[in-house]
């Protein structure tokens, strides 16, 4: 008796299988790919008695009268049907409660994989998923549409936290501004899900780049990135604080971090700023340094030790400018193959997607790599005049880009030291 396992799989959203799965036992593994079955309509023109091995009764055909044809013609032929999904054996009495739920499991699994079909179509149209259009759009025939009125919203948000670097201050702000209230985790994913970035993500992993208008630019998207991944080394409060110098400052004997405090005379006007140890476990305890002064100092050692830093910084070569340049050239070529007849329509379509989506993962690498004109900056950022113009924010923001950390040594009769140390 011959033993038979037949599979079939859609491969616009099934990944194909191993016929190592079905183990030594078998004499023939067949697979079709193909809608219309072609392998299947082969066996069942010449079938002979045996056994034959089913994943799921569903894949005999795309409905329940089809597969409940062949399904008596392979049992009038001598064969039995074993189907695993649904504990199905043809040669054995089948309860009618049971045969009922068997027929249910069925329809579903039919309906369900012509859904899942029907959204790979979609996909490979680059058309949005399945379900509400995300705050900032509406749903248009094959793409994402601006919202106007959303988008202001979204963009001010944005904008916000650009400036002053702080999720929950940007949220509060479009509650003010807007009376648009939302999370701290809805304000997180609005920053970095590739839909406001112009791309579509499906199924959680792969996404296509360029599908419809963003909400968020490629520099502000970077500098998002760049703003959330420092933020999560700082503490929480310092992220938003007014000053350049919040939570970057740290005792260079205990490591624990300084506060700014303002202090002002008896009956004066006149504030003054100073760098305080906070929970500091020396005795005596490390002293207060000036901010001005420190500040002032910071951007000295600024000015004096980034160009030489950046210049002995090392760039690694990297392979992903050639590489994204022989995905693009695969693209091209798969336009021709199809003119000329050597690739039908679908095959290229799902050939297309794939591509894109590998490319989408080398673009995505290659935008966390430091820019191209980095020395070109450097010029302008060892100018002290430069730093000077700068607002706080600013000052902030451009202070988080290059340090990770200022150490203060700061002991009791002794002049206090600051020493810088860089990211890179």
């Amino acid at each position: 008796m011959v033993i038979i396992a037949y599979e079939y799989v859609d491969p616009l959203w099934q990944p194909l299988p191993e016929a190592y799965q079905w183990g030594s036992e078998i004499d023939r593994w067949v697979l079709d790919v193909e809608p219309h079955r072609p392998q299947l309509r082969q066996l069942l023109a010449h079938v002979q008695p045996g056994y034959w091995l089913l994943p799921s009764l569903s894949v005999l055909g795309t409905s329940i009268p089809e597969v409940n044809d062949r399904l008596k013609h392979l049992e009038a032929a001598g064969v039995t049907v074993i189907a695993l999904a649904e504990g199905y054996v043809s040669d054995r009495p089948v309860a009618a409660d049971h045969l009922l739920n068997l027929w249910q499991h069925v329809k579903e699994q039919l309906h369900r994989q012509t859904l899942r079909h029907g959204h790979a179509r979609n996909r490979l149209k680059h058309q949005p998923p399945p379900g509400r259009a995300p705050y900032g759009y509406r749903r248009g025939k094959d793409h994402y549409v601006v919202d106007r009125a959303a988008a202001v919203v979204v963009k001010d948000f944005v904008e916000h936290f650009l400036l002053y670097g702080s999720l929950s201050a940007a949220v509060r702000f479009i509650a003010t501004a807007h009376q648009k209230t939302i999370s701290v985790t809805t304000a997180r994913r609005w920053l970095t899900h590739p839909v406001y970035r112009g791309h579509l993500r499906y199924q959680g992993q792969t996404v296509i780049r360029n599908t419809h208008t963003p909400l968020i630019s490629a520099d502000e998207a970077a500098q998002v990135d760049r703003l959330l991944r420092r933020n999560r080394a700082l503490p929480r409060r310092s992220a938003s604080a007014p000053h350049p110098l919040a939570g970057l400052v740290v005792c260079g004997q205990c490591h624990h971090r300084f506060g700014r405090i303002q202090v002002s005379g008896y009956r004066q006007a006149p504030q003054y700023c100073y760098l305080r140890p906070l929970h500091c476990p020396q005795r005596p305890k490390c002293r207060s340094i000036p901010y001005q002064r420190a500040l002032e100092t910071v951007i000295a050692q600024i000015c004096q030790c980034l160009p030489p830093a950046i210049a002995q910084l090392a760039q690694p070569p990297s392979h992903l400018p050639e590489a994204i340049g022989q995905i693009q050239q695969h693209l091209d070529q798969l336009h021709e193959l199809e003119t000329m007849g050597l690739l039908d329509a679908d095959t290229a379509q799902l050939r297309r997607y794939k591509l894109q989506a590998q490319l989408s993962q080398l673009q995505d690498q290659q935008a966390q790599l430091p820019p191209r004109n980095l020395m070109q900056l450097v010029v302008t950022l060892s100018q002290p005049q430069f730093w000077y113009q700068l607002s706080a924010a600013e000052q902030r923001f451009y202070f988080r880009e290059f340090l990770r950390a200022i150490e203060v040594v700061s002991l009791p009769q002794e002049q206090w030291q600051i020493h810088l140390q860089f990211i890179f």
